[in-house]
């Protein structure tokens, strides 16, 4: 039990893109819809390529209720590019819609990792977003997103970069790899070693896309 009721009865009945991105703002399946300033749906092309999934948004994404629009989305950008994956043909969203956080002394709201329970409550709204949009393949960002979809058991650190059968049947392959936020808080003189690290694992998806056209 994770003591919350699950996001499954707040999916509408037609479960389309536009339709879903109306209804996750009432979404109450778990706790983080009373402090988050609202909910937070994927984005992007409309028949992707790939789908980018991340633990959730973080405090400007919160604010501007887009996904992946602070500095993580800005380095997601640039190493798509560089890995030759074009980021117009992507979709981004986030296993967890709400933003979870703690608030420091002063203004500042600090990111805090969701509970189990609130990850699998909140798994539906995605599971429904690569069902409508049916890619061939997706990129799950950071440990969060791949030990929902790919189970707990999984490990970034050992498996990054990997192609692998997708869990989910209306994806046919996955790729996991680190969020772009840890390349980010990489000491300064790792930084670069960590970005081309993950520009490798992005072009596993890559070459893959290139085979499949």
């Amino acid at each position: 039990m994770t003591g919350h009721p699950g996001a499954e009865g707040f999916l509408p009945a037609q479960r389309s893109i536009t339709a879903m991105e109306r209804a996750v703002q009432g979404c109450h399946g778990c706790d983080l819809y009373r402090h988050a300033t609202q909910a937070v749906f994927g984005a992007g092309a409309r028949q992707p390529e790939l789908v980018l999934i991340g633990e959730q948004p973080g405090d400007v994404e919160d604010r501007e209720g887009e996904p992946f629009v602070g500095p993580a989305g800005r380095l997601l950008d640039h190493v798509l590019a560089e890995a030759g994956v074009d980021p117009a043909r992507t979709y981004r969203t986030n296993i967890v819609k709400h933003f979870r956080f703690q608030r420091t002394s002063g203004k500042r709201r600090i990111h805090q990792r969701p509970t189990q329970g609130q990850v699998t409550a909140c798994r539906p709204w995605v599971l429904a977003e690569l069902s409508a949009l049916h890619p061939p393949g997706m990129v799950l960002l950071g440990a969060t997103a791949a030990q929902a979809l790919l189970g707990s058991s999984f490990r970034v650190s050992e498996q990054r970069g990997q192609l692998l059968d997708s869990p989910v049947e209306s994806v046919e392959w996955a790729v996991a790899t680190v969020h772009p936020s840890s390349v980010l808080r990489s000491r300064e003189r790792d930084r670069e070693r960590d970005r081309a690290t993950l520009v490798a694992d992005l072009r596993v998806a890559a070459d893959q896309l290139d085979g499949g056209r």
